[in-house]
């Protein structure tokens, strides 16, 4: 008897060992020293990774612009009954806990209609949790550029980023149109391989040493190898272009501009900020920080078409000219920018019949969202590589987690 006992004692403590799975590479990751923050020097790299791309703001040297959170939170309520989400990957049908277990995803949030439908938080993450984006930055940026438009800041998208920018005056990238900065189209020669000896190395660094920030490399970039708006190349420098625009047309920071332009009315519940570089600039292509439910939120109101209740935050043809592919020039559609995907206005574009696109940022950063099913899918990450990279093929299998929320939810996959 005493003997049965210890044997049910003791398989059901290999139960629970087992039912407490470990998360992808967390020793790599940090777990043990409690998933640490680095320094300014080591942030990006494991085993600060998690730790600083959720907190930014608390590693030694970085600085920082705070945006506060709306005085009245967007409730985000769950679901009554979730549908449980299965996707399609490799001829394999796998469960959104089993995406859980193949990817360094840090956090992960579903919405419907502005419902909760799945959140989930990896790594020790918790709700408050600020997330770098990384490039899904540049879509905050292009929002930004669409309301200061209509609010009669930026006279026309066909400006030259000099009339606004006199740093620029005279260089190439002050001659070309905030509209081709807008769908990286200017033609200027920008190399983004992330080797760590291309231009977007050269840019961050600059951003976050030179006193005279990224505009210390941008009036560098000369060669321009096709003329404007026949030739996508993905480029952060005309982000942060843009950045420098928004700033001169304005007279504000792109902090205080997130905030009464986008955190308040589309109520916010946690702080943001952006990452300032060495001039006091945010970094406009890839250094914007928010909470999983705040990024939600954000999907909620591209998913509105740009409106919280009656107030058109975002301004609506702005956004479809964005996030439309049939508005799109031949050159941006998709499969003719990369294969599968296209782009708008600082926008990935997907090949669907209705209206998908997405942010995207290295490392596993996604903000899906599709407009006429009300659906939204963010995921924040710690890949290893900039793209996914390894066997696993990290992004082809977050793409196909989207299609299967789709299916599940009632969205359309065509």
């Amino acid at each position: 008897m005493r003997r049965s006992i210890h044997l049910i004692s003791a398989t059901a403590l290999l139960l629970a060992a087992l039912a407490v799975r470990a998360e992808p590479d967390e020793a790599l990751l940090g777990k043990a020293q409690g998933y640490p923050v680095g320094n300014a020097a080591t942030w990006g790299n494991n085993p600060y990774r998690v730790g600083s791309w959720s907190a930014l703001d608390r590693v030694p040297g970085v600085h920082v612009a705070r945006v506060a959170p709306a005085s009245h939170a967007r409730a985000l309520p769950a679901m009554a009954a979730p549908p449980t989400v299965h996707y399609r990957h490799r001829e394999h049908s796998y469960s959104l806990d089993d995406y859980l277990e193949h990817q360094r995803a840090t956090g992960l949030l579903i919405l419907k209609n502005g419902q909760i439908v799945a959140e989930r938080y990896r790594y020790g993450r918790e709700p408050g949790a600020r997330f770098l984006s990384f490039s899904m930055a540049k879509s905050v940026t292009s929002l930004l550029v669409g309301i200061a438009q209509s609010k009669g800041f930026i006279a026309s998208l066909d400006d030259p980023a000099e009339k606004y920018v006199p740093a620029l005056v005279g260089t190439p990238y002050g001659a070309t149109q905030l509209r081709h900065l807008l769908t990286m189209t200017s033609g200027l020669q920008f190399s983004e391989r992330y080797d760590g000896n291309d231009d977007v190395t050269r840019l961050a660094v600059a951003f976050l040493q030179s006193p005279r920030g990224a505009m210390e490399v941008l009036q560098t970039i000369t060669q321009r190898n096709a003329p404007p708006g026949e030739h996508f190349a993905y480029a952060s420098g005309e982000t942060e272009v843009l950045g420098y625009v928004l700033r001169g047309a304005t007279g504000q920071s792109l902090a205080a501009l997130t905030q009464a332009w986008l955190w308040q009315p589309m109520g916010a519940e946690h702080e943001a900020f952006w990452r300032t570089g060495g001039d006091g600039q945010e970094g406009a292509f890839a250094f914007f920080n928010a909470s999983l439910r705040d990024w939600g939120r954000l999907g909620a109101l591209l998913a509105d078409n740009g409106r919280v209740g009656e107030h058109q935050v975002v301004p609506r043809d702005y956004l479809m000219d964005a996030t439309d592919e049939y508005r799109q020039s031949h050159a941006l559609r998709p499969g003719r920018t990369i294969p599968y995907y296209g782009y708008g206005y600082q926008f990935w574009l997907l090949p669907f019949k209705e209206r998908t696109f997405l942010m995207r940022g290295v490392h596993g950063q996604h903000l899906f969202v599709q407009p006429a099913s009300g659906l939204v899918m963010v995921i924040t990450s710690a890949w290893e590589h900039p793209g996914g990279g390894g066997d696993d093929n990290a992004r082809a299998e977050t793409d196909a987690l989207w299609r299967g929320v789709l299916a599940a939810l009632g969205g359309r996959i065509d």
